[in-house]
């Protein structure tokens, strides 16, 4: 290869790798843009969150099979509105076969130790990821109003993702106290996510698995409010 070659060669990989990076900064301020948006004004602490019939409680890592910091401080929000009767029934959504346990048993016993009573309760075991969780939340359980409960960064991308699924949500911020070195990497973790939350909107992937329509989340409320 001529020295001119090899020149047109490195100045064609610079271009594309300019290119890549635009590409991506561009998705990434597009999403965010989508996102914030979206939750302007629809993120709510725990005291001050609106009424709705259901929240969405969205699963997270557990340790030991108890809920992980970020998992434990959402399932104390979730604690927290039943006991305030801002919510009736809690949709607990996340993966029951998770690589750190079964997120929705380690839910579902906490808050029955702190005297939250199980018929207030419904489980979603395949809420595998947050879209996931949106979408089954509208399409197999029927819900068409919610609070979704997260924490930082991701109750606004779940907020969102939940009212592009259909549903008319609000979002719940559980914080959670981390390390500093931890909130950098969620950060990161999250800045990377929005992209991807934003493709899987345009291209109007499914959930992972689908599951027939139940009304295990009306017959909850129903039975809550004899």
């Amino acid at each position: 290869m001529t020295r001119r070659s090899r020149l047109s060669v490195a100045r064609g990989v610079r271009a594309a790798t300019v290119l890549t990076a635009a590409a991506v900064v561009g998705a990434i301020v597009a999403s965010t843009v989508w996102i914030e948006v979206t939750a302007r004004g629809r993120v709510f602490g725990v005291d001050d969150a609106p009424a709705a019939p259901v929240a969405v409680v969205l699963g997270a890592r557990v340790e030991n099979g108890a809920p992980a910091r970020y998992l434990a401080a959402r399932v104390d929000a979730a604690a927290r509105l039943v006991e305030s009767g801002r919510v009736e029934v809690l949709l607990l959504s996340g993966n029951g076969s998770g690589d750190s346990g079964d997120e929705i048993a380690a839910m579902t016993d906490d808050l029955v130790a702190r005297g939250i009573d199980p018929a207030r309760l419904v489980a979603d075991p395949f809420g595998l990821n947050t879209r996931d969780s949106c979408l089954r939340a509208a399409r197999t359980y029927g819900i068409t109003r919610a609070l979704v409960v997260s924490q930082g960064m991701h109750t606004a991308r779940a907020l969102a993702q939940c009212r592009d699924a259909g549903i008319e949500a609000d979002g719940v911020d559980a914080p959670v106290e981390v390390s500093r070195p931890a909130a950098i990497r969620q950060f990161g973790r999250e800045v990377l996510a929005r992209p991807k939350a934003a493709a899987t909107r345009l291209l109007d992937t499914p959930p992972t698995v689908e599951s027939p329509p139940t009304d295990a989340v009306r017959r909850a409320l129903a039975l809550v409010s004899r």
